[in-house]
């Protein structure tokens, strides 16, 4: 059991380079991890393929911001395989509730096709997870997020591990060493998840394509 854990206590251990994940949605144990190497992503500075540009110019797509949070959370936790239990959804759910958990919501008219969550700490914003409905539903909604950090002022987009997935994405991974330095760095930046509308596609392509 791990009643222990507050939401206080989560951010302490973020701070320190240590996140929390259990085996399965089933599991109420919760595991700390503290890898080697780490996962992260240029804030501002995704790469956005050429397909994926006339995707998204083609689309109707939109974003939104922590407009809907719990069924981004419960979208990602619904899977075959998740390390999401009922305990870290009730965290992540009072970190919102305190501004330090968000979530970006990609939307074609009023269904929900794709979506990112996350902590954030100072300038740093620690990506959980994403997941999609419809083909580059999650892409859409880093590209989207990207920009969106960068506005907001972050500089450290922590993506705890890395993948295939996020290296082409422009995705890096640097050791722990190098990460504890950029999160150090990351905390003393005093910046706000920012609220409010953000750009439609058309818009969004043109800054990616002057920072990417």
């Amino acid at each position: 059991m791990t009643s222990w854990l507050t939401a206080e206590r989560m951010l302490t251990a973020y701070s320190r380079g240590i996140f929390p994940m259990a085996e399965s949605a089933s599991d109420r144990q919760l595991y700390w991890f503290d890898p080697d190497e780490r996962g992260i992503l240029p804030v501002g500075g995704v790469h956005v393929s050429r397909s994926m540009r006339r995707f998204l110019r083609g689309s109707d797509w939109h974003a939104t911001v922590d407009q809907a949070f719990e069924r981004v959370v419960l979208a990602c936790a619904n899977r075959d395989e998740t390390w999401i239990n009922t305990e870290l959804r009730d965290l992540y759910r009072t970190l919102h509730r305190l501004g330090h958990a968000h979530s970006l919501e990609v939307w074609q008219g009023d269904d929900l096709v794709g979506g990112v969550f996350g902590l954030s700490l100072g300038g740093a914003f620690f990506a959980e997870s994403m997941f999609s409905r419809q083909p580059n539903g999650s892409k859409a909604a880093l590209i989207w997020l990207s920009d969106h950090l960068r506005r907001s002022g972050f500089t450290l987009w922590d993506t705890q591990y890395p993948n295939p997935h996020l290296a082409t994405m422009g995705g890096l991974t640097i050791d722990r060493q190098d990460y504890l330095a950029r999160l150090d760095h990351a905390l003393t930046v005093k910046t706000r998840f920012l609220q409010g509308p953000l750009p439609d596609a058309q818009a969004l392509l043109q800054v990616t394509t002057q920072t990417s």
